[in-house]
């Protein structure tokens, strides 16, 4: 009787030129952003070398700068603190406003999709606030609430709740009728029908909306702390300003950008676990 052929060495070297295909790959998707980024910086310096250029070369901002690059923890007291406890201060503004913008938009969002009077009676109003600039409620929220950080994350808010809710409202919408008679040929309850059917076909517009809600937040954010003072990546930028200082103001810019980006691959990695198979391809 013949032994079994051992195929475990040949699955061994197809695994590990499987794994150098995918790294290889992975190397070869750097190149456009990194030759990308490089042009970008030899145009800045070739455009800034002069003695009348007004911003600072790379080179110069980066030594302007070390200190914040190499140790962005510092805290100094008061307002003399690192980007890090900069962010951070904003992140936390964000994090609660753009949660009440989402657990309201989202209620609201399906009370509205779901009753035809309501959706006559609120939507041309949704559709006049959303337009409003987010700085313009500054003045409303600091009369209303007398403190800087309340009326922050008031502006956060109602920056980010305006696409949370119409999105929310136009997946309900657009719910299959056929859905609609098939759970009323079952039978099925009210919980039934929001857990099965309902809130399973909205979850993609939902996220559509908590992604553009989210990169609102953080523009209003930057935006609001120039204005109302204190710790934060929009008043660091904004006394960088006062006292002169660009090239602090380059590197904060490249934070708010980075981070920015971190909060929107967030929600889509949130809605990746989330969202049903077919509605990913």
């Amino acid at each position: 009787m013949t032994a079994p052929l051992d195929i475990r060495p040949a699955r061994s070297r197809f695994n590990l030129q499987k794994l150098a295909n995918s790294s290889l790959d992975s190397l070869k998707a750097l190149i456009p952003p990194v030759v990308a980024i490089l042009i970008f910086l030899v145009i800045w310096q070739v455009l800034t070398m002069g003695p009348d250029a007004n911003l600072p070369t790379p080179v110069r901002t980066v030594q302007d700068t070390w200190e914040l690059i190499i140790n962005p923890f510092f805290n100094y007291g008061g307002t003399d603190k690192g980007l890090f406890w900069q962010v951070w201060t904003s992140l936390q503004r964000v994090a609660l406003g753009f949660t009440l913008a989402a657990v309201v938009g989202i209620a609201l969002g399906i009370l509205v999709g779901t009753s035809s009077l309501m959706y006559s009676a609120l939507d041309p109003l949704f559709q006049i606030l959303r337009t409003v600039p987010p700085l313009a409620w500054l003045p409303i929220s600091l009369a209303a609430f007398q403190q800087a950080n309340p009326s922050a994350i008031f502006v956060i808010f109602i920056t980010a709740i305006w696409p949370i809710i119409i999105n929310t409202t136009e997946g309900v919408r657009q719910i299959p009728q056929d859905y609609n008679n098939v759970a009323r040929v079952l039978q099925l309850s009210k919980s039934q029908y929001f857990f099965k059917i309902l809130f399973p076909a909205t979850v993609p517009y939902i996220f559509t909306g908590l992604r553009i809600g989210i990169g609102l937040s953080w523009l209003a954010i930057v935006a609001a702390e120039m204005l109302i003072g204190g710790v934060g990546i929009g008043f660091f930028i904004w006394d960088a300003w006062n006292s002169s200082r660009i090239s602090d103001i380059i590197i904060a810019i490249l934070y708010v950008g980075i981070v920015g980006l971190l909060l929107d691959r967030l929600i889509v990695f949130i809605g990746g676990l989330v969202l049903p198979e077919e509605e990913k391809q």
